[in-house]
């Protein structure tokens, strides 16, 4: 079930919310706790049932390995845990990959398996191996089934993160506070949805049309075309997550609970480093805790090798691909030269430590989105071609300008130049849903006309129903 459909905002969510505050006040907050589980898996199932099997095993043996741990203190169990975790993923998410370049590499003819990727897998999986190893660390407790069950499956987070942690989450469950209906988080988690909802629907949507006609067309594209596709998706992807998260942030206050943030106004930042601090926190904070300083970290001289190592890793979790691969390359060869360059101590102009980290991660965005290295080449090469220059829509002002070519054939529309050019400064002028909220957000009645009109015409938008980017990482 889609956040951003009829289903969920009509029917699943004002339900689930109606039954939960009416439990909590009829029957007691253990029986609401028990109906959010009931919630969470129906919410899970409702996407494909066949996928809630493969979520409820996981949360088994993740559950009785915990426990063990914390039971004996035995690093074997923890090892255990964590080559379920990762044999489960490598199952589920890269047979296929791992068949394909067995076949060419040996030259074998081993069949697809063609295994559908269970919604979330990379998201719950994550989540109970940052549980495991912290149990061993004896960072936790002998936590009782359900609040385990309710902080792996709880609903706002389950598909596509933020990736949560127990010691922030399972503690909530047990304040009774938690459990009263509260107006102030009610109208900041409605407000934090509406500003997802608005952000996927309209704008992330709106993007993906510019997106798919450049990355579909990528064998003939000017310059100019080349541009504005992996600017839309650039857009695209991040309007996209974000409103997800900012969604799954406000469903979680509407009941009460704190979800982590998950983005900080990425694409103002001026270094790679700065840029992993406002994108995809809850995996930049996974990456380092539970990769990044297990190798090593800064210590033993081997800096560098480790941050190559956590960046290659990271891609390859976000896609059965070489080219995600290769996006964590990018990122990972550029936070390397990052910090050899502070280590020179010579300070650029704000501007232009911005353009740089901007067309870095705009270029590393095209790999992402690529569906293999031809498409990836096709686009960049075309990007950084100046005779492919032709101006579009005017054919009158062509004429005052020497050398430059007139297309009509141009792929997207003028109108469509002028929406990447006005999400391009907001997102870079952002100031970020979190800073706003805490600082600006007043429950007014203004607010609530301004906040009612973009949730009315999102939901007008429905019918173009999308899924969200993350559902298939």
């Amino acid at each position: 079930m889609l956040f951003n459909s009829y289903e969920f905002i009509f029917i699943f969510l004002p339900i689930t919310l109606l039954l939960y505050y009416l439990i909590v006040k009829k029957i007691g907050s253990i029986y609401a706790k028990y109906f959010l589980i009931l919630a969470s898996v129906a919410f899970y199932s409702y996407w494909d049932i066949r996928n809630s099997p493969i979520l409820l095993v996981s949360i088994a043996v993740n559950f009785f390995v915990g426990r063990r741990i914390v039971e004996t203190k035995k690093k074997t169990w923890l090892i255990t845990g964590i080559a379920f975790n990762l044999l489960f993923l490598a199952y589920y998410k890269y047979a296929d990959f791992f068949l394909d370049n067995a076949n060419a590499l040996l030259h074998t003819s081993f069949p697809h398996l063609d295994i559908v990727l269970p919604l979330g897998i990379s998201f719950f999986t994550f989540t109970q191996t940052a549980y495991l190893v912290d149990a061993y660390k004896g960072e936790t407790t002998a936590y009782s089934k359900s609040d385990y069950l309710l902080f792996v499956t709880i609903f706002p987070h389950l598909i596509a993160g933020p990736i949560i942690y127990h010691k922030d989450m399972i503690p909530q469950f047990s304040e009774e506070s938690r459990y009263k209906f509260n107006f102030d988080n009610f109208a900041k988690g409605v407000t934090w949805f509406v500003i997802g909802l608005f952000k996927k629907v309209i704008i992330a949507d709106w993007m993906s049309n510019v997106a798919n006609l450049v990355f579909e067309h990528s064998e003939h594209l000017s310059i100019l075309e080349a541009w504005g596709g992996s600017l839309a998706y650039t857009l695209q992807l991040y309007f996209d997550f974000s409103g997800y998260s900012e969604m799954a942030v406000g469903i979680a206050l509407m009941l009460n609970y704190n979800l982590p943030i998950n983005f900080n106004a990425p694409y103002k930042a001026c270094s790679i480093i700065d840029f992993w601090r406002r994108w995809h926190i809850t995996l930049s904070t996974f990456l380092k805790n539970y990769l990044y300083i297990p190798l090593g970290g800064n210590r033993n001289g081997h800096h560098m090798r480790n941050i190559m190592i956590t960046m290659l890793l990271g891609g390859l979790w976000h896609g059965a691909g070489w080219t995600f691969v290769i996006w964590g390359g990018i990122h990972g060869c550029c936070i390397c030269i990052n910090h050899l360059w502070r280590k020179l101590n010579i300070h650029l102009p704000k501007i232009i430590n911005w353009l740089l980290t901007f067309n870095v991660v705009n270029v590393a965005w095209i790999f992402f989105r690529a569906e293999n290295f031809g498409q990836a080449f096709n686009i960049i090469k075309a990007m950084f071609d100046v005779s492919s220059f032709c101006y579009p829509y005017s054919r009158s002002l062509a004429k005052w300008m020497p050398n430059i070519s007139y297309s009509k054939d141009f792929l997207f529309s003028s109108n469509d130049v002028l929406w990447i050019v006005l999400f391009m400064i907001i997102s870079i002028a952002y100031y970020s849903t979190e800073d706003w909220m805490k600082e600006k957000f007043q429950p007014k009645a203004m607010t609530a006309i301004i906040l009612s009109i973009c949730f009315v015409y999102a939901v007008s938008q429905l019918n173009k129903l999308s899924a969200f980017l993350y559902f298939q990482f």
